[in-house]
């Protein structure tokens, strides 16, 4: 409709009801009301105590500091309040083969030359030399550093490699779904607590016009985002939207997560060791370290699986192990009539590479970019699908990558694994690599080369080859330029601070006077 100042609304979408809490419900709600801020749009959060919430995503990927920059969190401020620690990647044990270990680091390696992939002179001095080139590992910032247990923030025109470290967080989840509550709720948003028993449509257009609470109270919205859970209540039981399963990709189907006593100093890293039928993982907060074991009922059972994840802690659990069941995949529609799924509602990939925090904030991020009027588009609708599935599908299949790159046999699990079919755009990817080394990124995918580098390489999939383009440069004089970059980043690495000390030092251990200041 066109105002009388040109291209205008017809009608302004007012009322945005988030239905459940949790960090999939905070997140979005913390979002929203940091820009809806002129008073003619309300956000509202119902969620129940009753309800518990999952809380296995404690470790993230560089762009959550993207998000809370939106929200002008600062970040030892944040560090503080959910007891985090930094990240540098994620260290895998026994993936490849057993006994193996690699590391997949976020940022770079290495730097190219003359506009030729760095990991292509990389495979072709490793096939001149051998040893001699190093391990790839070598060269990245953030494997020197997580090795040495070390971490400093890269700092705006820093000239030295700490430039090239690149982070994210792990955190406890529950902390960081409490903290955004009270931004959110200092903001503006309007809590309601308590258990929703239906859902009321619209008899024409079949949109969900309010949801009736167990009191008896309506609740009216004209855009709903459905956070509540596996379960769907939107999204799945009330307007039944549909379920893709990837299972015969990704067959496990339940974990078991307890949190023991922290070792020691927090490392700079998670990391995820392969057990017989799945993995466990570790992650390394200011007060505990979180654990978890997943797996596939089909290959082991759940007594089993809970004596491995307890055999294999660090140090003594703090509770007994709390259970989890999932499908692995996703919903045919994030988006359907007015309701936008997000976080464990529109689907769930396993945690092996820490994205589950990264598809709610990047669903959250989406929603604003295509944020509706009424009334709602089919195309903004469309649009939102597409990219969302994009996304899933992206996952979905780095993380198959890390199962089907393997060389184990050990197990009925493993041997199912390497005889499954996979994807035909990651069966792609790995033949490309396969034939010369070669790794393209398409359709703003989530992770860059360096990711499926460092996963390919350190699970034992070479390259028949590397590309030819590199032969046009000295080789000589591109293994000096490789020593001299291996050995800024491990001097570089050996002056950094410990871990521990740097939380300290910039005011981000909950203990710290700042902190007790800040609480006093």
């Amino acid at each position: 409709m066109f105002g009388s100042n040109g291209i205008g609304n017809a009608n302004r979408l007012a009322r945005v009801v988030i239905v459940g809490g949790g960090t999939a419900g905070w997140m979005a709600a913390a979002a929203l009301s940091r820009f809806f801020n002129d008073g003619r749009r309300t956000v509202t959060l119902i969620e129940s105590d009753a309800i518990g919430t999952v809380g296995v995503g404690e470790a993230t990927i560089p762009p959550i500091r993207s998000f809370n920059a939106m929200l002008d969190i600062p970040e030892a401020e944040f560090l503080r309040e959910t007891r985090g620690t930094c990240k540098l990647g994620i260290e895998f044990v026994n993936w490849g083969r057993q006994g193996d270990r690699y590391f997949h680091p976020f940022g770079t390696y290495g730097q190219d030359l003359h506009g030729i992939a760095f990991h292509q002179l990389w495979l072709r001095e490793h096939a001149r030399s051998g040893a001699g080139a190093g391990d790839i590992g070598d060269y990245s910032m953030s494997t020197a550093a997580a090795r040495l247990g070390r971490f400093a923030r890269p700092t705006a025109g820093a000239q030295s490699a700490v430039k090239e470290i690149a982070y994210a967080y792990h955190f406890d989840a529950g902390l960081y779904a409490a903290y955004l509550r009270r931004m959110a709720e200092r903001q503006g948003v309007i809590r309601i607590e308590g258990q929703i028993t239906h859902a009321n449509r619209n008899g024409e257009t079949g949109d969900v016009e309010s949801v009736t609470l167990e009191n008896g109270t309506a609740v009216a919205g004209d855009l709903f985002i459905d956070c509540s859970g596996f379960r769907g209540l939107l999204i799945e039981e009330a307007l039944d939207t549909g379920y893709e399963d990837w299972s015969h990709w990704l067959p496990m189907d339940r974990a078991l997560a307890v949190p023991s006593r922290s070792p020691g100093p927090p490392d700079p890293f998670t990391r995820a060791t392969a057990h017989s039928a799945g993995w466990q993982w570790r992650i390394p907060l200011q007060h505990r370290t979180g654990n978890g074991h997943v797996y596939s009922s089909a290959f082991m059972d759940d007594d089993t699986a809970r004596e491995i994840l307890l055999d294999h802690l660090e140090s003594a659990p703090l509770a007994q192990p709390r259970g989890l069941r999932f499908l692995t995949g996703m919903r045919r529609k994030a988006w359907n009539h007015n309701v936008v799924a997000i976080g464990l509602s529109s689907g769930f990939i396993e945690p092996l590479e820490s994205t589950s925090i990264h598809l709610i904030q990047n669903g959250i991020a989406r929603l604003f970019a295509l944020f509706p009027d009424l009334p709602f588009s089919p195309i903004e609708r469309d649009e939102y699908n597409r990219g969302m599935r994009e996304l899933f599908e992206d996952v979905r299949d780095f993380v198959i990558l890390h199962y089907k790159a393997t060389q184990r046999d050990d197990s009925e699990f493993w041997r199912y694994i390497q005889h499954m079919s996979i994807p035909d755009s990651l069966a792609r990817k790995m033949a490309l690599w396969q034939h010369r080394g070669r790794v393209f990124r398409e359709n703003a995918e989530l992770f860059s080369a360096p990711s499926w580098i460092a996963v390919m390489l350190g699970q034992n999939i070479w390259p028949q080859a590397h590309d030819p383009i590199a032969d046009t440069l000295d080789e000589d004089k591109v293994a000096a330029a490789m020593a001299q970059m291996r050995a800024a980043y491990a001097d570089v690495a050996g002056r950094l601070p410990a871990h521990g000390d740097f939380l300290r030092q910039s005011g981000s251990w909950h203990d710290t006077p700042t902190a007790q200041a800040i609480s006093a």
